[in-house]
């Protein structure tokens, strides 16, 4: 090879490796926005507890938050040229003792992206406390932050009329919990915020927890209060999962009652906890089942 040739190859290998850095560098372009959820001290929380968040890592689900005290809201937005406009604000499971922020979370959010949607990863409070009950305080993260990203939607390039709620386990009956209880506050207003709209658009419940009564596999935990302005709910669960699917299928069936538009799809095997993560089981296709529900409730237009 002359050194003309190999002049030549070496640029071209300088351009190809230039191209391909731009690209990586694109796909995530836009800088995640991270606000927090409330303006001083979030309601109940305890006068002598310091406003602190605590994460550790761990190797399956990666970071790992033992301690919320100052929720967090961190926005990821889609490129440009992909963003439909739409929004979904996610809740990371964790048995309200931790939240599995990168598992089911991060990954989500920059999953939505791929999709034209925002994600928005809710770091709500965690650990529960003995002093009420365990979704009280995550039901006040979760209300003030739907509102806030509606007062946000011109800013994002956010419809706000296509803001969905998504939780995962734990997660799951947090955003069943905040969609069946937006017209009144679980706590008193404390500014203007507090007027704009808490319900979201639409929900989609992944291996959900704690919807049904502790003594009951049919009915309903009372805290779910399922009526026809219920939004339009999307349930996914494995057969073999450690948290039994009757969960999704009693808040299936109730809105069904309610006449509330509904999809239920329960897979033979997963277990719990997969996130997006892809493997021999066919749960592990159920992003195709939710960017098909999207599309069926015109969240996305079927061209996308």
């Amino acid at each position: 090879m002359t050194s003309n040739h190999q002049s030549l190859l070496k640029l071209c290998l300088f351009i190809i490796a230039v191209l391909l850095i731009s690209q990586a560098q694109l796909t995530y372009a836009v800088e995640p926005i991270e606000l927090t959820v409330w303006p001083d001290r979030p309601p109940g929380l305890a006068e002598d507890a310091k406003l602190e968040n605590l994460v550790e890592k761990d190797d399956r689900i990666g970071r790992r938050v033992t301690r919320v005290a100052k929720p967090t809201l961190t926005v990821y937005r889609p490129l440009k040229d992909k963003d439909t406009g739409a929004a979904v604000v996610i809740c990371p499971g964790g048995g309200y003792h931790i939240l599995a922020l990168d598992l089911e979370g991060v990954e989500v959010a920059k999953w939505l992206n791929e999709v034209g949607i925002t994600g928005i990863v809710l770091q709500y409070r965690v650990p529960k406390t003995t002093e009420a009950p365990k979704h009280l305080a995550p039901l006040r993260d979760v209300q003030r932050a739907m509102s806030l990203v509606r007062e946000h939607a011109k800013e994002w390039d956010i419809d706000p009329e296509r803001i969905g709620l998504m939780g995962f386990s734990a997660g799951g009956h947090l955003a069943a919990t905040a969609g069946t209880n937006f017209s009144k506050r679980s706590y008193e207003l404390i500014d203007e915020r507090d007027k704009t709209s808490c319900r979201p658009d639409f929900l989609m419940l992944i291996y959900p927890a704690y919807l049904t009564a502790e003594d009951s596999e049919v009915a309903l935990a009372p805290e779910l209060q399922v009526t026809p302005e219920t939004p339009p709910t999307l349930l996914i669960h494995a057969g073999n999962d450690n948290v039994s699917a009757t969960n999704s299928v009693a808040f299936y069936l109730a809105l069904k009652k309610a006449k509330v538009r509904a999809e239920l799809h329960i897979y033979p095997s997963g277990g719990h906890g997969y996130g997006l993560r892809e493997s021999e089981h066919a749960v592990s296709t159920w992003p195709d089942r939710a960017k098909r529900f999207l599309k069926s409730i015109d969240v996305l237009k079927s061209t996308e």
